[in-house]
């Protein structure tokens, strides 16, 4: 017994000083939380908070349709708002006096001034809708202040800041969500359902995208405040983008919970669309009719392998001229679900989807609970893309208030988010297989699935 104390003592000193040496060396990425007192925690409690109240940061596209959305969560009250350009603070404040809703404090003007309302002892949990390039910064100075934080797509966008979030939110025991709203669509919640239900049965594959025609909104400087997006993409291969359509595939192969990803490749396209558009409005003498401008092309296509043997492919194309997919396909050996449009097949008949009578019945039967309980409410408002967000944040919500572990957690956030980085790193190396890290540092293997059962409003 006494060998096997010495052994384990001088693993951790041998990990520690890794850790340091890593560091030193500037490669932080090898695994930082490892060795600096923190532990994952894949059931994170924290004390129930009846009223809730929230710091809104970033008042843009995404956070003038939160102040909708929010105000209409029971228990749930804004408190405080802050974008660096005051007058988008500014243009919500009737919205309140006309709710009969006591107006926010208000913070804008600066760059930084963001930090101060992150200080704000009345501030219960900090909701981001900024850039992606804030948002780990932005969370971690919140977590460090004492809130939880809930923060948009994708929460990181290097694997160091991946493992940042990780270890900061182990520190401080504050939850940290990544804001997916497609983990909460309908068709999402429904093929969930199926997989938890085993209507599928085992999972093989799924397929996940996000191909959303916005070539000309990446050029235009007062889209998302200031053309980041566009920049982006200028600068950096990859896809910047996984996570719409691989969070609900995620939820549904148990990633983190049951199994892990293991490896992922990636390769791109040439990038065509946005020269040719650049050609077309700025002449063919414009840098950015170049193709050699961009380092992002047209498709990002990825391809992931898990622990339990499962694939799935990612898609991410925002230029060429395609109608609006997520793709939402998860296969097993009794069926699929494959969407937009929605179609199931099943069992000896699967070389037919159902018929739109058959399919209807069909969701009917195995509607997710959560929709059910919600999804009437969630399609009226305004913003909401089809009750989605209205979804996500009441269950949230609902998680802070009776104080129960989240659906999405920390180790969801930095798994999702950092293809944006591993997918980079593979497309720039010919399509090289890249390692996708265990945020849980082995807690996978043990973790429950997440219950249908426990996702009520």
């Amino acid at each position: 017994m006494s060998s096997r104390r010495e052994f384990l003592k001088n693993a951790a000193l041998m990990g520690a000083g890794a850790v340091a040496m890593s560091r030193l060396a500037g490669c932080k990425s090898a695994c930082p939380v490892v060795g600096m007192g923190t532990r994952a925690d894949m059931e994170m409690k924290h004390a129930p908070i009846p009223h809730v109240r929230v710091g809104l940061l970033g008042i843009g596209n995404r956070g003038k349709l939160a102040v909708r959305r929010l105000t209409q969560v029971p228990g749930v009250e804004i408190v405080a708002m802050c974008d660096s350009i005051p007058e988008r603070v500014e243009a919500q404040l009737p919205f309140f006096k006309e709710q009969g809703l006591k107006t926010p404090k208000v913070f804008s003007g600066t760059t930084q001034i963001w930090r101060k309302m992150c200080e704000l002892p009345e501030v219960d949990i900090v909701y981001i809708c900024t850039p992606w390039l804030d948002h780990t910064p932005m969370s971690v100075h919140a977590m460090r202040c004492g809130k939880h934080v809930g923060v948009e797509v994708p929460a990181a966008m290097t694997v160091d800041e991946c493992w940042e979030l990780v270890e900061i939110s182990e520190k401080t025991r504050r939850h940290c969500m990544m804001l997916e709203n497609c983990c909460y669509g309908r068709n999402e919640l429904l093929a969930l359902n199926l997989c938890r239900t085993g209507v599928l049965g085992e999972l093989v594959h799924g397929e996940a995208a996000y191909i959303h025609e916005m070539c000309a909104g990446l050029f235009n400087q007062k889209y998302s405040g200031g053309n980041w997006r566009g920049i982006y993409g200028i600068k950096n291969a990859g896809n910047s983008y996984p996570t719409h359509g691989l969070g609900p595939v995620s939820w549904y192969m148990s990633l983190n919970r049951g199994d892990k990803m293991d490896y992922l490749v990636s390769v791109e396209s040439a990038a065509i669309s946005r020269p040719a558009y650049a050609a077309e409005h700025f002449g063919a003498g414009d840098p950015r009719a170049n193709p050699a401008h961009y380092k992002n092309g047209n498709m990002n296509v990825s391809l992931v392998k898990t622990q339990r043997g499962r694939t799935i492919v990612i898609q991410h194309d925002i230029v060429s001229p395609r109608p609006y997919t997520r793709l939402n396909v998860i296969s097993g050996s009794k069926g699929i679900l494959s969407d937009f449009p929605l179609r199931v097949a099943m069992g000896a008949d699967a070389h037919d989807w159902l018929k739109p009578d058959e399919l209807e019945a069909f969701r009917v039967k195995h509607e997710h609970p959560l929709w059910k309980q919600g999804g009437d409410k969630a399609m009226t408002l305004d913003g909401a893309h089809g009750g989605m967000d209205y979804i996500m944040d009441c269950r949230l919500f609902h998680c802070l208030q009776k104080g129960l572990p989240l659906d999405m957690d920390v180790y969801d956030a930095a798994l999702w988010s950092c293809l944006v980085d591993l997918t980079k790193k593979s497309c720039t190396r010919r399509a090289a297989s890249v390692d996708v890290p265990d945020f849980t540092r082995g807690a996978w293997k043990t973790a429950k699935p997440l219950s249908v059962e426990s996702m009520v409003i």
